[in-house]
């Protein structure tokens, strides 16, 4: 991770990947404290570099957790494209919200960080796009389907369903088996 490079004038350490560092440090404090637990000091402690090192990678905290909430999204349009490659016909749908219901279950903190309002998608580029994404792997199943030139509404309808009860699992109100079985 670290490597010893030379300068004119003496050495100095170079971190191999610092903003994947911190990224993944960032993802233990959310996952271990939540959003309000992140902050550039602390990535940068269990990062094992300097408290000034994120900077370079990240202007603000506000940075930092967009960084987090798009790579959440980026992993559930991961997720939602296999559970779409792995269904066919109208269980392709039904695949994609129990999909949604597992990532949210499984990852709780960085769930709640993508939709809980902490960041400004529109003040951050990467993260809009990342969030358009994965809206937008509902939206072309949807559209596979319907033939009214209705997908966005529908795609949106589906997506109220399954978030609705990916957040009633998330802040434990219901199991996942429950908010599954009213996906059947």
């Amino acid at each position: 991770m670290w490597a010893l490079s030379t300068y004119e004038g003496g050495t100095a350490y170079h971190h191999g990947d610092l903003r994947r560092s911190l990224i993944a440090a960032a993802q233990e404090l959310l996952r271990s404290g939540g959003a309000e637990a992140v902050t550039l000091r602390e990535a940068a402690r269990l990062a094992g570099v300097s408290h000034n090192a994120p900077y370079r990678h990240f202007a603000s905290r506000d940075a930092l957790l967009a960084a987090l909430a798009a790579e959440g999204f980026r992993a559930l349009r991961r997720t939602l494209d296999e559970a779409g490659n792995r269904a066919e016909g109208p269980e392709r749908l039904a695949a994609l919200g129990r999909a949604y219901l597992r990532f949210a279950d499984a990852d709780r903190a960085t769930f709640r960080l993508m939709f809980g309002g902490v960041v400004e998608k529109a003040a951050h580029p990467d993260l809009a796009e990342a969030s358009g994404a994965a809206f937008g792997a509902l939206r072309n199943v949807v559209a596979e389907r319907d033939t009214s030139g209705g997908a966005e509404r529908e795609a949106l309808r589906a997506w109220a369903l399954v978030h609705g009860l990916a957040h009633l699992v998330a802040d434990r109100q219901i199991d996942a088996a429950r908010a599954e079985a009213c996906l059947s």
